[in-house]
């Protein structure tokens, strides 16, 4: 694996897309390239992060409300 397909598969490592065959050969190339694999990914784990910040939070529905709170009442009667 050159460094550009390390790249590659680093992108889908930090979403945990990965197979395990190709986590194997993944982790090998990680030793391989040390230090610059490492900060790579490192800038992906940062890119990854931003991102999911940047996404606004799905609005709960009033039956999902209403079903958790009948979960919460059960349960404390219980």
């Amino acid at each position: 694996m050159n460094f550009e397909e390390f790249q590659n598969q680093s992108r889908l490592y930090v979403i945990g897309s990965l197979e395990p065959e190709e986590l194997e050969e993944f982790e090998k190339a990680r030793k391989k390239f040390g230090k610059k694999a490492e900060d790579f990914i490192t800038a992906c784990y940062g890119l990854h992060e931003a991102f999911a910040l940047s996404l606004r939070p799905a609005k709960a529905s009033t039956a999902i409300k209403d079903r958790l709170m009948s979960m919460v009442r059960a349960r404390k009667q219980a």
